[in-house]
This record gives C-alpha cells, structure tokens and sequence, in this order.
C-alpha cells in the first residue's frame, strides 16, 4: 500500500485538484471528545507550499457545533485535511482494533501505545466520521482526494518529533505534574516550531497558546494546533515523511516519521 495516497481510485479528469496538486489548503487539527458534555479542541491553519498562517482556534460543544465551525471557516470546494484525535475507523463491536494493538508494539516502550477502541466505545467519533463524509470528506489520507479526514494521535507524534523515551504526562492527575509536564510540551513543541515549521507565520494567538498556564481548556487547545501541525506536515511532504498504522477498513493512523534533527 502507498504510504503517500493510500488506494484510492484515481481521480477523474473533471474533478477539481487533489491535495497533492493543490498549493494551497486548509489544515485542521480536531482534538475531539468522546463523549457528549466536554468541549472538542479546533484549530485551522492555511498552508501554501512556502508557509502556513493561523486561522482561528478554539473550544466547540457538541456535533452541530463542530460542523457549524468548520463550515464557517473553510470554503466550500476547497482542499483540506484533517487531523483527528479519535477513532474515525472503527468496525469491531467489542475489544482492540489491530492499529491499536499495532501501535503498542510501536511504541508501547515509550507508553504511548493506544487505548482499546471499539464501536461501543466511540460512537461519538463514529458519528462525527459520518457528519465530515456529509461535508465531502474521504475517511483516508490519500492526497489524491480533494478533502481527507485521518485519525491521528498525538502521544507517538511526540514520541517521534520531541525524541521522547517516555510520553509527556500533562493529561494525568496531580496537577502540578501536569503542569510542569505541559510546560514541558510547550517549550518541546516551541523548539521544534521552531526547527521543523519555520514558516508558521507568527500569531498572537499561537503564543498565547505557547504561553498559557496548565488547564484543561488550555489543554484542548493545543492539542488540536498539534493536530493541525500533523495534518501540515502530511500535506506539505506529500505524504513522503508519513508513517500509516493499520488500514481504511479496520483502523488507522498517520504518525510523523522521526525528525532529522
């Protein structure tokens, strides 16, 4: 299987450029919630081939919330990719989908392997899955495709870009560890913004972002920029520095290949 396309049919003449052939494209980052009372975490950033820009953030709750944001910010017909913290692809009613098992024999040493998910589980991504195909999005990550939805996860991400022998542990009780292990991830992600995505056009709310004191809105929020920066660097190398975990019918997700830093 192409790490790059995924396989897709090709596109017929008459369709509008893919991802890959697009020079400009939305990319947004969804830390999503499982269940239905906690906000979900957004991010959108417009990427050219030279840079990308901020354009808006934020909490959002619930599904008709979720879609009305994306609807307000991205033009309809445009190109955009969207990474996703959370199960897009999950067929199994009970137990482990292979992608999570296969993620532990990745990174389980790092203990930034998955969690079990399974259909009773994650009906809310599940839901949300549906809702993004209603906007055009391809479950995938195949550039081929005009719109693309990937589930994606941030703790191997950070494994591989930050160089960690073990993950950040800012979403775990007390809270001054959390503290300290999110200022941690602040200053790991500032470095590598700064080595990795040097043209991140600066902006005001990013360094807020970078800047905020430990709290779970805080939290969200950043963790969807992260997102959005996965979903920049898959469009903007064409998929070439991608690693895809698992398959389109029972499970995946796209993890960086390890900076050369």
């Amino acid at each position: 299987m192409d790490a790059a396309t995924g396989h897709g049919m090709e596109p017929s003449r008459d369709a509008a450029p893919g991802l890959r052939s697009s020079d400009r494209a939305w990319l947004l980052g969804i830390d999503l919630a499982w269940g239905e009372h906690r906000p979900d975490g957004v991010a959108l950033l417009e990427g050219t081939r030279g840079g990308v820009a901020w354009r808006g953030g934020g909490l959002v709750q619930g599904d008709d919330a979720l879609m009305a944001w994306v609807r307000g910010r991205v033009p309809p017909g445009d190109a955009v990719f969207a990474a996703v913290d959370a199960p897009l692809v999950c067929p199994n009613e009970t137990g482990a989908r292979p992608v999570d098992r296969e993620t532990h024999r990745w990174f389980g040493r790092q203990h930034a392997g998955c969690h079990p998910s399974n259909a009773r589980l994650c009906r809310r991504p599940l839901r949300v899955a549906t809702l993004l195909r209603g906007m055009g999005f391809e479950i995938g990550w195949d550039l081929r495709s005009r719109r693309q939805a990937a589930e994606v996860y941030p703790h191997p991400a950070m494994v591989r870009w930050f160089g960690l022998d073990r993950v950040l542990k800012y979403k775990r009780p007390p809270v001054v560890g959390r503290r300290r292990e999110f200022g941690r991830y602040q200053r790991l992600l500032r470095d590598l913004m700064s080595e990795e995505f040097p043209g991140l056009s600066p902006h005001a709310d990013v360094e807020a972002l970078m800047g905020a004191a430990w709290s779970k809105p805080a939290e969200d929020q950043l963790d969807a920029f992260f997102c959005a920066l996965i979903a920049w660097w898959h469009w903007r190398d064409s998929g070439t520095r991608t690693q895809v975990l698992g398959d389109v019918e029972t499970g995946f997700l796209l993890v960086p290949q390890a900076s050369e830093r």
